[in-house]
């Protein structure tokens, strides 16, 4: 199977890291040159986008794609990852915020907004990722970047929990993003689980995990070069809203 040249659209399991997955992956087809189109938290699961011998030229176009997440946050703890990962510190609430108060302050997240990356991140400064610097004790000052949030749709607030849907752009944080929403109700803000439902075109329900990947034929989960350099060079546009959905930004 060695020569593989293409996309693979890999649903990547919960508790692997994006790099191991690729690992996993380049053992299967035994294509050494791959990589991904962007990274995927441990603790995340969802579409990974593996791009495969010259393949691999489309990484950048695939990451510029806007993406989609499902995800549960709860506003009452905090933690160094802003994840579950790290362990959970309780944060004190003197009033449980109105839904409408949650709702205003979902809208503040939306549209092109300024977002400082969380710290336990693959983000490098001065070559070296931010996380290994964080937990040698020298955490980085990251400063605020533009990033787009299309959209945010509210599925269920029960407190502490949210549950969101969130479209955006390329370098976007929903970590950050859960952060940011307690902050701005003077509460904690923790994601507890994510999932990447879609990066352009390519969505969760048509990604293969790695069990049926390795029982399948390359003809069989293998997108080809052709097709993938055509989706890749399609012109991003804003991902689809859910029917019903609630319009924060008052747009």
């Amino acid at each position: 199977m060695a020569g593989l040249e293409g996309i693979i659209n890999l649903d990547k399991p919960t508790g692997l890291t994006s790099a191991k997955a690729l690992y996993r992956v380049r053992k299967l087809t035994g294509q050494r040159k791959s990589g991904h189109a962007g990274t995927l938290d441990p603790g995340a699961s969802g579409v990974l986008l593996l791009c495969l011998g010259r393949g691999t030229k489309l990484v950048e176009r695939l990451m510029d794609h806007p993406k989609v997440y499902r995800t549960t946050a709860r506003l009452d703890v905090t933690s160094e990852s802003l994840d579950a990962d790290s362990p959970l510190q309780p944060v004190p609430c003197d009033r449980v915020p109105a839904l409408e108060q949650v709702q205003v302050a979902l809208a503040g997240l939306t549209g092109a907004i300024e977002q400082v990356p969380p710290t336990i991140s693959a983000l490098k400064v001065g070559g070296r990722a931010a996380y290994k610097l964080a937990r040698a004790g020298q955490a980085p000052a990251l400063a605020a970047r533009t990033v787009q949030v299309y959209w945010i749709e509210l599925h269920r607030y029960e407190w502490p929990e949210v549950e969101l849907t969130v479209a955006c752009g390329r370098g976007t944080y929903v970590r950050a993003l859960a952060r940011d929403l307690g902050a701005q109700l003077g509460l904690g803000g923790c994601v507890m689980d994510l999932r990447r439902l879609a990066v352009g075109p390519f969505r969760a329900e048509e990604a293969w995990t790695l069990e049926r990947l390795d029982n399948s034929a390359p003809e069989e989960y293998l997108i080809s070069l052709e097709s993938g350099a055509r989706l890749a060079t399609t012109m991003p546009t804003t991902p689809v809203r859910p029917p019903g959905s609630v319009d924060f930004a008052g747009e």
